[in-house]
């Protein structure tokens, strides 16, 4: 079965193709600047130069079809025709309460994710336009929807609930999401496989640390707890997130600075975090270059992101009552041995012993960075969201 996996954002969509006979990857790409006269396709197909296309994309239904084009072109493409595409598969960040699981497309599943807008305005609406662009170019071809909530929905209400009037619970939803789980649900599988041990025995803290990043506690291969809230603002320092903060600040800074709510919400999203602290990038790698170079902002910033890090870990094996493993993944938590060491240098309570050569190898495949006698693993796995939308979205056609 071939599966093409979509994440559409609001001006973006990215794809990825899959032969699920062997789970490789047949093309990706992106398209970029949707709505503009210069859009841009990139397509890329394994031992293939990259494809650059620049032409006028004024919608994510032509932004699909010029992806279908590229997929069956002559030259280009890996398909003889688009009817060789037997599934759809869709990321969705906010599943709410409604959704444990991925599902497939239908007229209910649409009208809950639209119900779902409010609590995720800067993504649902971009999902669903995907899912109808998808609907307009390929109207026979089943589609599923995978969620980024979905894997926590088994935290427990001491976990998801918030300390506030419980009318706002039962009213508007108000209480922790939590987010990123389809990469934890991936990962936690490769850390059972690397560990030797099966997933349901394991008490694993997640780090996904990405320029958005979220710790989560997995007991016996359920989400327990997970540092992210109603939304992707709360918990870790982030590259452009302030993470965790006093909510009297809100008030506070509207009453000081003459700022409006948005511009609050948009200072906490978009110009805090690394950014705001180093005043150099949002970017972990020149944070660290320019720390290296004496800039004493960004050792600050490096070092508050460092110890928030290991603040929630500490505070997710307390909840475990015990760790196993601490499970490094995406873009900064694979690639920067940097962090990872800092991190990891204050675990050493828990027995965790760092081997130094492994945590400064770049393999790209999974693999443990403590010493053989270390008491608590730590583990890089790097993670493939795309993958597992993919295998879930098989799963979900096969069984319909």
């Amino acid at each position: 079965m071939k599966v093409l996996v979509i994440n559409s954002g609001s001006s973006s969509l990215k794809y990825q193709l899959y032969d699920m006979e062997d789970e490789s990857v047949m093309a990706k790409g992106r398209v970029e600047r949707i709505g503009m006269e210069s859009s841009i396709l990139s397509h890329e197909v394994e031992n293939k130069p990259e494809i650059r296309e620049v032409s006028e994309i004024l919608d994510h239904t032509t932004a699909v079809r010029k992806v279908l084009d590229m997929l069956t072109h002559r030259d280009f493409g890996v398909l003889g025709s688009i009817r060789e595409i037997q599934a759809v598969g869709h990321r969705v960040v906010h599943g709410g309460e409604s959704f444990g699981e991925s599902a497939l497309v239908t007229q209910e599943v649409k009208l809950e994710i639209r119900r779902l807008f409010d609590l995720a305005p800067l993504h649902n609406p971009a999902h669903m336009t995907g899912i109808t662009a998808v609907e307009a170019n390929l109207p026979d071809v089943p589609q599923a929807v995978v969620f980024d909530t979905a894997f926590h929905q088994s935290m427990p209400p001491t976990s998801y609930l918030y300390a506030i009037p419980t009318v706002l619970y039962r009213k508007h939803k108000i209480r922790r999401y939590g987010f990123h789980g389809t990469s934890v649900d991936y990962v936690v599988r490769g850390a059972a496989e690397l560990l030797g041990r099966p997933l349901a025995d394991l008490k694993l803290v997640v780090c996904h640390i990405g320029n958005g990043a979220s710790c989560t506690a997995v007991l016996h291969g359920k989400s327990y707890d997970t540092s992210m809230g109603m939304t992707p603002l709360e918990g870790l320092m982030m590259g452009t997130r302030s993470g965790d903060l006093d909510p009297a600040v809100v008030p506070f800074t509207i009453n000081k600075e003459d700022l409006t709510l948005n511009e609050v919400n948009s200072m906490l999203n978009k110009h805090s975090g690394l950014l705001a602290v180093s005043g150099v990038s949002s970017d972990m790698r020149e944070v660290v270059q320019a720390m290296n170079e004496g800039n004493e902002s960004a050792r600050l910033a490096f070092e508050m992101y460092a110890y928030r890090i290991r603040k929630y870990i500490g505070a997710y094996a307390a909840a475990m009552n015990g760790l196993d493993a601490v499970v490094f993944t995406a873009g900064v938590g694979e690639n920067s041995d940097v962090l990872r060491k800092r991190v990891c240098e204050g675990l050493s309570f828990f027995g965790l012993a760092l081997d130094e050569q492994r945590n400064a190898e770049r393999s790209g495949e999974p693999r443990k960075i403590t010493t053989d006698d270390s008491k608590v693993a730590a583990l890089v796995v790097p993670t493939n969201e795309e993958l597992l939308i993919a295998r879930d979205t098989y799963r979900l056609v096969r069984q319909s």
